[in-house]
């Protein structure tokens, strides 16, 4: 059946056509058309005229993209003091290339430079002057820190690589450049420890990446799509996060993070289902806390799949599993109710996911308030209508809440969405058809892989030392291994030693 989907979907690959150089015009006016050309006359491609070495040139720049008061200082200002000399030596800036090949020349002024070309010598000269405009390292909206670090990935390709290498001081975090995207030539960073990652799985991801053939790459979402071993899974198998200190504590075992210009998320694989119950936060405080939130997290997945499925089964099938009092209670409520249970809770859902989108969607001030009043009047109205149960009510609004302590917005809308199936089976089967369809997730999770790396390790396959930081967290001087589910070159970490106990053990 997969293998039908990916035939239906694949797209048919057309071949690369090889690049034909083309040579520098020695006429300045033949370079002039050609490059306005190139660029349809566009409103926002200047040029502006030189002298240098008793020869006319032409400067070249889209106003939108570069910062012309660099241009002003670093190229102009120099060419009309010395007169004379050679150019790369007469200007200032610090990245500065030669080209021969004068089909580069318009990408290179769309990704910021300008270009200089002078009357009969058959070179241009690529200069960097790029505008720098980005917003200020805020804390991630997304990803809430109580305590650590309050610094985010921003859009700016630079800042974020700045924030990485600014919490690794070390010579062996390597930085791949990649460009994707034929229309839009969006780039992209590959980050991996050269002493840790594998050096298979490095060869994977850039094998991957080179191989994505698209117009428009837009967002890391793009590229998780075009590189996960299965597109048609509901889990996630590529960790998105806007924390940089959630990226390094990744990359310090041995995965690898992929960055994207134009997008404040990480991209970081490969993963394993339990690294979405993770948080920086679990180790900024005591392991016991951390330990405790951690399992809180895990429950609440299976709250938010469960809850809705097994009131439905319970009321529709199996009502002898409730006490006797609450009983009576529960079928005050329910007989009033013309619907069956399954028709409440897909009721209830959607409304709550209608208000969920529409405080998403709405200015910040008034969203939260739609979705309190919101939730609020139509829960009650609902209710005093008869159209709804109480029960039903406080089942969907655990299952609400359920669903937001995940700290992976991914996984969150997959445990939102696998409620659903569950609801149908339920209403159909009762619990054996929960038992078969958990089951069946079970089964796909144990089968679903992510770059080589088992997606519901260390639990299967079993792994006794990697569960020391998977459903809780042992102490920090405890943990002196990596997990093994990157396989990692070197597993065994610095030992994590408390060398005062022993010096206070000698004294005595």
């Amino acid at each position: 059946m997969m293998d039908l989907f990916r035939k239906l979907f694949s797209n048919n690959r057309t071949e690369k056509r090889p690049h034909m150089e083309m040579a520098v015009y020695s006429s300045l006016e033949k370079n002039k058309e050609y490059i306005e050309n190139q660029l349809f006359h566009s409103n926002d491609l200047k040029w502006r005229s030189i002298r240098f070495n008793q020869l006319d040139g032409l400067i070249f720049f889209i106003e939108s993209l570069t910062d012309l008061q660099r241009i002003q200082n670093e190229i102009i200002q120099p060419i009309e003091e010395k007169r004379e000399g050679t150019v790369d030596k007469v200007i200032t800036s610090l990245e500065i290339t030669k080209k021969t090949d004068f089909s580069e020349v318009p990408f290179a002024l769309i990704q910021g430079n300008c270009v200089l070309v002078f009357e009969g010598t058959g070179e241009a000269f690529v200069v960097n002057v790029t505008a720098v405009n980005k917003r200020s390292i805020l804390e991630p909206e997304n990803e809430g820190v109580i305590r650590g670090a309050h610094d985010g990935f921003i859009e700016d390709l630079m800042t974020n690589l700045y924030l990485v290498r600014k919490r690794i001081r070390n010579p062996n975090l390597v930085v791949r450049y990649y460009q994707i995207g034929k229309e839009t030539k969006t780039k992209l960073a590959l980050l991996y420890m050269q002493d840790l990652a594998n050096p298979d799985l490095i060869m994977e991801v850039d094998h991957r990446i080179d191989s994505i053939t698209m117009d428009t790459t837009i967002s890391p979402g793009f590229i998780a799509e075009m590189i996960q071993d299965n597109s048609f899974s509901l889990f996630p198998q590529t960790l998105l996060s806007e924390r940089p200190d959630r990226a390094v504590a990744h990359l310090m075992e041995g995965r690898v993070v992929i960055l994207s210009d134009g997008d404040p998320s990480a991209l970081i694989l490969p993963v394993t289902f339990f690294a979405f119950f993770q948080s920086p936060g679990d180790y900024n405080s005591g392991w016991i806390s951390g330990s405790f939130l951690r399992l809180i997290r895990l429950m609440s997945f299976i709250i938010a799949t469960l809850i809705p499925a097994l009131y439905i089964a319970i009321i529709g099938f199996h009502p002898e599993i409730l006490p006797e009092n609450l009983i009576f209670s529960v079928k005050s409520t329910i007989d009033r109710v013309p619907f069956p249970p399954i028709v409440e809770a897909f009721f209830m859902q959607l409304t709550l996911e209608v208000l969920r989108e529409a405080g998403v969607r709405l200015p910040s001030r008034v969203g939260q308030t739609i979705g309190i009043v919101g939730g609020l009047v139509i829960g009650e109205s609902v209710v005093r209508a008869g159209l709804i149960s109480y029960p039903m009510v406080i089942v969907v609004a655990l299952t609400a809440i359920s669903s937001f302590v995940a700290p992976s917005h991914e996984l969150s809308i997959a445990m939102r969405i696998l409620g659903f199936p569950l609801m149908i089976l339920a209403a159909m089967f009762g619990l054996i058809g929960i038992t078969f369809g958990m089951l069946f997730v079970l089964i796909h999770l144990c089968k679903l892989e992510c770059f080589g790396t088992a997606y519901f390790a260390p639990v299967m396959p079993l792994r006794i030392k990697d569960l020391k930081d998977t459903f809780i967290r042992f102490p920090i001087w405890s943990l002196n291994q990596r997990p093994h589910d990157p396989h990692p070159q070197r597993m065994n970490q610095e030992r994590n030693s408390r060398e005062w106990e022993q010096d206070d053990t000698g004294k005595e």
